[in-house]
């Protein structure tokens, strides 16, 4: 029995979660299969992250995301995902240049991948850039603190806000991002204390990677959490799979069975029609 389509998570969704204390769940996906994985599941939100550069392509970071590369996977996300809140993470330098550009490569992602808002790194600096994409008509939800496509300049990846001064000019800045028309927010790697006075003291859906338990909800890349990635991990990453170690697996006993020729079987061939096969002969030689 089919099972019946849920209504579609909104912007109005995620603000009635946040008002009656309903976590908001995210998780990263970028390809059809695992976005119908998580639609399926019910996962509210889903973000196609930068972090592909990474994960799928083999990148060291995410600044070799391109806008060519991430429209693509995001629409294919939708297909999958036709009820999840869809976000499309802009790329570095998409929205730096110019309110223009920004523009222009935000609603590539709500026209041509049908997502449900962009989000965007940034601090006070890019102010500006959260107001004319909302005079765009364009939910925009700002990624602060740790800011992965920032990390050279931050000297590494480094959690932020641990001091008070930077912890309040963290939740300085939240309300700026909030008063230019910010639709959500996203912390990562901070501390639960300045999240906590973040996520109290805005209506604005707070999700933390890496923030502590105070914020509306929480977002993880999904190949770390299901232990596709190789090497460290992160610290506020739980591990709830092994799917890498599985796959392995499968390759070892696939490669065992094909060297013992004990496949392809029988049941995994296509018959012929009785009688059919006496009527086959082999094809003359050509000369040479």
């Amino acid at each position: 029995m089919a099972m019946a389509q849920r209504e579609k998570i909104t912007l109005a969704t995620l603000r009635a979660r946040k008002k009656s204390r309903i976590p908001i769940t995210m998780l990263t996906a970028y390809d059809f299969p695992t976005a119908q994985i998580e639609e399926a599941a019910g996962i509210d939100c889903i973000l196609v992250g930068d972090s592909a550069a990474q994960v799928v392509l083999g990148h060291s970071s995410t600044l070799q995301a391109t806008m060519d590369f991430m429209i693509p996977i995001t629409a294919a996300v939708r297909r999958g995902a036709p009820t999840a809140f869809l976000l499309g993470d802009m790329p570095y330098l998409s929205f730096h240049v110019n309110t223009e550009e920004a523009i222009r490569n935000a609603g590539r992602f709500m026209a041509e991948a049908n997502c449900d808002c962009v989000k965007v790194e940034g601090d006070a600096r890019i102010v500006d850039t959260i107001r004319a994409l909302t005079a765009a008509t364009i939910p925009v939800m700002v990624h602060m603190g740790l800011r992965p496509q920032a990390v050279h300049q931050a000297g590494g990846y480094r959690a932020q806000g641990r001091d008070a001064k930077s912890g309040q000019r963290l939740i300085d800045e939240a309300r700026r991002m909030e008063d230019a028309g910010a639709c959500a927010l996203l912390l990562e790697a901070v501390p639960p204390e300045p999240a906590r006075i973040i996520a109290e003291s805005t209506d604005l859906p707070v999700i933390g990677c890496g923030a502590g338990p105070y914020c509306d909800g929480h977002v993880v890349v999904l190949h770390d959490m299901l232990g596709l990635t190789a090497g460290p991990l992160p610290k506020f990453v739980k591990r709830y799979g092994d799917i890498r170690d599985q796959m392995a697996a499968a390759v070892r006993a696939y490669l065992a069975d094909m060297v013992d020729r004990r496949y392809p079987a029988a049941e995994h061939c296509y018959q012929m029609e009785p009688g059919e096969a006496a009527k086959l002969h082999p094809a003359p030689r050509s000369n040479p």
